[in-house]
């Protein structure tokens, strides 16, 4: 039986969020699709925006050392404290949810001082009736995470190419070459630095919440026992987009996703079946206000 043309975009979409460059012929080999279906494929998830394929600058190269997820209960519309949150740079993802709160957003800073500038900001809003905080310990998996470890420097021709390929991950190394000035042999070399030193990571947004082609949902776990254990089956679950481990009211937080509210619940069923879980929380995401992991680089 031939797979349909969504189960394909949802294999065609995981490959290239573990491999953003990934070629046509590589996707097609992994995915054993003819290579023109591939193309076509991605064309159409790329024309329509239901992907973008970008790279993203590890938060420890930007000296982002503090990461919190922030949620919010509303005590009014919540599309004003959305957008005021989405104006901030420190923010990479803000969205309505349904839930205990009423938005969640990630905010990357380099201290807890300027962490707390800003959560005093958003406390004074008048839509705010009050938040909750979480700290990321270590992020177990995340696309745009790539655990830079330092002592690598990078010059001006860097700094070019990374601000292209934040916004096209796939530019070709032909189009990056004439817009640095370089051959392009000497681009991919340059690129290839960048992705081994772990300074960039390039990889698939794919759109969510009610505009989307798949749900998306949050998930908070208390843990006891065996933390690593649970963390490494969510690590290896092809339905978990994201992990960490947090300190706060949540031990650890998940994003999963899924085509269907069916499978979310199967999501979250097999997630309470794991030893060592003692209590979730889940979210759902209505619409996503901002996802941007660009950065300019200073």
């Amino acid at each position: 039986m031939a797979e349909t043309p969504e189960i394909i975009d949802t294999q065609l979409i995981r490959a290239l969020q573990r491999e953003g460059r990934a070629s046509y012929q590589d996707l097609a080999r992994e995915l054993r699709l003819p290579r023109a279906t591939v193309s076509a494929r991605l064309r159409s998830l790329l024309e329509n925006s239901t992907v973008r394929v970008v790279a993203a600058v590890d938060p420890a190269f930007l000296g982002q050392h503090v990461i919190a997820h922030v949620s919010v209960v509303a005590s009014g519309p919540v599309g004003h404290i959305a957008g005021e949150i989405a104006h901030w740079s420190e923010a990479v993802l803000v969205s309505a949810i349904g839930g205990t709160h009423d938005l969640i957003a990630e905010i990357r800073v380099a201290s807890h001082d300027e962490l707390h500038a800003l959560l005093t900001q958003l406390r004074e809003h008048p839509n705010v009736a009050y938040i909750d905080t979480l700290i990321y310990t270590g992020v177990v998996k995340g696309f745009f995470i790539s655990q830079y470890a330092g002592e690598v420097s990078i010059d001006d021709v860097d700094t070019q190419l990374i601000e292209i390929l934040q916004k096209d991950g796939r530019a070709s190394y032909r189009d990056l070459a004439a817009a640095v000035g370089l051959s392009p042999t000497a681009a991919r070399t340059r690129v290839q630095r960048l992705l081994d030193a772990r300074i960039i990571k390039i990889s698939a947004v794919e759109a969510r919440g009610a505009g989307g082609r798949q749900l998306s949902m949050g998930v908070g776990m208390n843990l006891a026992g065996d933390n690593d254990a649970v963390l490494d089956l969510l690590r290896r679950s092809s339905h978990v987009e994201f992990v960490a481990q947090t300190v706060g009211r949540f031990d650890a937080v998940a994003t999963l996703a899924a085509s269907s509210p069916r499978e979310l619940l199967d999501q979250l069923e097999q997630i309470r079946s794991l030893p060592g879980v003692s209590r979730i929380d889940s979210w759902l995401h209505l619409e996503v206000v901002k996802e941007d992991y660009a950065r300019r680089i200073v």
